[in-house]
């Protein structure tokens, strides 16, 4: 098969790649649409030493079951593998998994190619009306829709929202908040081009961050970005007796104002991917409706993945996900 293999820091190639072996209870999945996340970007760059060269990212993936018993089914895949036994598991909290996996960091290669294999409890069956580039957003819309869930469970009478970051993960938060009752919603993006577009096309109150006021407080304020201004930003922005929802992995230090968030009582929730039952949810969602139409991606074929990479390293692009087609 054809791959878009990672070879070192900004390096990418579009080459060969084995075709990957399917196990007992397994499926072999045509690609039909994959994301370009965040954590490729980290990848790409070289800051995250869990997915070291040579390697296939890519996790935000929906295609087509080929052979066996399912051939032909169209599914969306959540990449996240737990084991299933431990108390975290029990517990319906899968993602806390001391041994889960997600393919995309060894040893489960990603979905940046033709073909991936993956377990049939993590397939997820996709609607014939709903387009492949749409179902392949259930794993980033997951995590915000994870992240709302947590912050409504702990404050309840929620009414006003913040998300930090314009990209997938914050929009798909601010589609989580509106899909879960929480309509008022400001999102902070500094990219102008990507902060038009999320006002001119997504019909969302996006701001500079220059033009946020000082005095803004909010019932819930989404991170999705993670780095030390973003959380100055969160603990600046929550009011008393918030909740800040930490989806963010940009880095891992700084920022926070623990004292105002002691005597004021803010809740800070770090939130992980999403659980099984997150991602069934947010896949339904998509599939009825409840996150609007889902037509702000741009899609590009897989052979072109390494200027997709760098025209999203320069800030060139205006859609908050890029969507490669291996097999367009």
């Amino acid at each position: 098969m054809k791959a878009l293999i990672y070879d070192g820091p900004e390096r990418l190639a579009f080459r060969d790649a084995p075709d990957p072996q399917p196990t007992p209870g397994q499926q072999l999945i045509r690609v039909e649409a994959v994301g370009i996340c965040g954590s490729d970007m980290h990848a790409y760059l070289g800051h995250d030493e869990r997915r070291p060269a040579p390697l296939i990212l890519g996790h935000e993936a929906a295609g087509v079951i080929t052979g066996g018993p399912r051939d032909g089914e169209r599914v969306t895949i959540n990449p996240l593998v737990s084991c299933g036994t431990c108390t975290a598991c029990m517990m319906g909290k899968d993602n806390l998994c001391p041994d889960r996996k997600i393919i995309s960091m060894p040893p489960r290669e990603g979905a940046f190619a033709q073909f991936v294999a993956m377990r049939d409890e993590n397939l997820v069956t996709v609607p014939a009306h709903i387009p492949f580039a749409k179902a392949s957003l259930a794993e980033p819309i997951a995590c915000g829709w994870h992240t709302v869930r947590l912050a409504r469970q702990t404050l309840p009478s929620a009414r006003t929202a913040l998300v930090i970051g314009g990209g997938a993960i914050g929009l798909g938060a601010a589609l989580s908040l509106v899909a879960q009752g929480i309509h008022d919603i400001t999102i902070v993006e500094p990219n102008g081009l990507r902060r038009d577009y999320l006002i001119s096309h997504c019909n969302q109150h996006a701001i500079s961050p220059d033009d946020l006021p000082q005095e803004a407080l909010f019932d819930v304020v989404i991170d999705g970005v993670g780095y030390a201004a973003t959380r100055a930003t969160a603990s600046a922005h929550a009011r008393p007796g918030g909740v800040i929802g930490h989806i963010g992995l940009g880095e891992g230090t700084g920022g926070l104002d623990i004292r105002r968030m002691t005597l004021q009582e803010i809740t800070f929730i770090g939130t992980y991917t999403y659980t099984a039952q997150d991602f069934r949810d947010t896949a339904q969602a998509i599939f009825d409706g409840r996150l609007g139409p889902l037509d702000w991606t741009e899609a590009r074929p897989l052979a072109d993945g390494p200027a997709a990479f760098a025209d999203i390293r320069a800030g060139r692009t205006a859609a908050p996900k890029i969507i490669l087609e291996p097999n367009s």
